[in-house]
């Protein structure tokens, strides 16, 4: 059957689709549930899958009396009957996220051996659990977290930096929530699926493995509150599990999604190379990077013969700098250089997007490239260098019509990214 423009946007959905579907706490849950507790069930969480995933709790134990908090972000909420779900700002902490997380610790208090405190986390639970230290302010936390996003930190350095000035993060729910036992329910967002990283890890102590941010505090010194340079400077931003193995339980993630993706490939006649899981890097020069293996596949058929698909998942980043930025996430920044590299060589198309269904900021989980992208670019007077330089990927993409919009899918397990070599 012959690769229409058509036909290849409909395959590179569908298999985008298939990566989402496999993360759907309704999906996979209730496989992963311990068994039901002698006392209470408390059920707490953080993150933009948390409320699907307590209203997947809740229809897997009908009969459980059930308790509890969970944060999600705003537009993020899925009904519950028993667990109350509050919705606050993202990437960009607000006053919810601070309520959030002090109730959320208030619900895990006084309880003994025989009860369970169900843990739902899941990407972007950093941002929504904000709870400063002593001596700093909500307002501090912002400033220290627009920084980050704004330097290209990996998501590992950015969620130790946040764990040095929360009272929730690095395990200290857990051990908030001693002696009641404790089982984490997880949805992984980041490379290597490392606990400590998703959601900078409440329930999870810090250990040897803490990335070292002294060079990150070094550059951005300047830029910081003043009484924040220390206490970044030193040591902590963790609190061990008092006794008992840690129960870290992942129910969904990237190489899932991507296997998922793979499988849908295949029923359309596709061979899948899986990339990663864990790419990583600036958006832009992976973008380019990604135009010549697909050039490879379309000229000498390694590492696939066409017709086949590229996937890949991880996390990027995106440098912006001091200079001004338009509108645009990782996605469309990656898909942005690869078009550039591309320009408009027949038989590839390529969809990148984040399955939470928000690419960065923006209301796009991210977009689509085609073998015509280039000329249409053109055609309506953007210059696609010039719209990268200042970081406005969004802004192209929707003046050609090539956003892919799905709203909130209620779960995220990163980016996915598939790349179609027709031939």
């Amino acid at each position: 059957m012959e690769w229409t423009d058509t036909r290849a946007r409909r395959v590179l959905r569908r298999l985008f689709d298939a990566g989402v579907s496999s993360a759907d706490p309704r999906r996979v849950l209730a496989a992963h549930l311990p068994e039901r507790p002698k006392g209470r069930c408390v059920v707490v969480g953080a993150g933009k899958a948390s409320a699907l995933m307590a209203q997947a709790v809740e229809e897997a134990w009908p009969d459980v009396p059930l308790s509890g908090v969970v944060v999600t972000r705003y537009g993020h909420a899925a009904a519950t009957r028993q667990v109350e779900v509050v919705e606050a700002a993202h990437p960009v902490p607000d006053e919810n996220s601070e309520r959030a997380a002090r109730r959320i610790l208030a619900a895990v208090q006084g309880l003994g051996p025989d009860d369970l405190v169900l843990a739902l986390i899941s990407g972007g639970g950093s941002s929504l659990l904000a709870l400063p230290v002593e001596g700093v302010t909500l307002a501090d936390k912002r400033a220290v977290n627009r920084l980050l996003l704004a330097s290209g930190a990996d998501i590992g350095l950015m969620n130790a930096v946040r764990r040095r000035l929360s009272a929730i993060k690095g395990g200290k729910l857990a051990a908030a929530a001693a002696p009641a036992r404790l089982v984490t329910l997880a949805i992984s967002d980041v490379p290597g699926d490392d606990p400590l990283t998703i959601a900078s890890g409440p329930t999870v102590p810090v250990g040897a493995e803490e990335p070292d941010i002294g060079a990150f505090v070094a550059r951005v010194a300047g830029d910081l509150p003043a009484h924040l340079v220390p206490l970044l400077a030193g040591s902590g931003g963790g609190t061990p599990r008092e006794g008992g193995r840690l129960d870290y339980r992942l129910i969904a993630t990237p190489v899932l999604a991507l296997r998922a993706a793979a499988e849908a490939a295949r029923a359309e006649g596709l061979t899948p190379v899986i990339l990663g899981d864990a790419l990583e890097g600036e958006a832009r020069e992976l973008g380019t990077a990604m135009a010549g293996i697909a050039r490879s596949v379309r000229r000498h058929g390694e590492p696939a013969a066409p017709p086949a698909v590229l996937l890949s998942g991880g996390e990027t980043t995106v440098s912006i700098g001091n200079g001004p930025a338009g509108r645009g996430g990782r996605n469309t920044a990656f898909l942005l250089g690869m078009l550039i590299a591309l320009k408009g060589d027949p038989g590839i198309w390529a969809l990148a997007g984040d399955t939470d269904g928000i690419d960065g900021t923006e209301d796009a989980a991210g977009a689509i490239v085609a073998p015509d992208s280039w000329q249409r670019a053109l055609a309506a007077g953007l210059d696609p260098a010039a719209v990268l330089a200042r970081h406005d990927s969004y802004s192209l993409f929707e003046a050609v019509g090539d956003l892919v919009v799905t709203g909130p899918t209620l779960t995220n397990v990163n980016d996915l990214r598939a790349i179609l070599i027709a031939g």
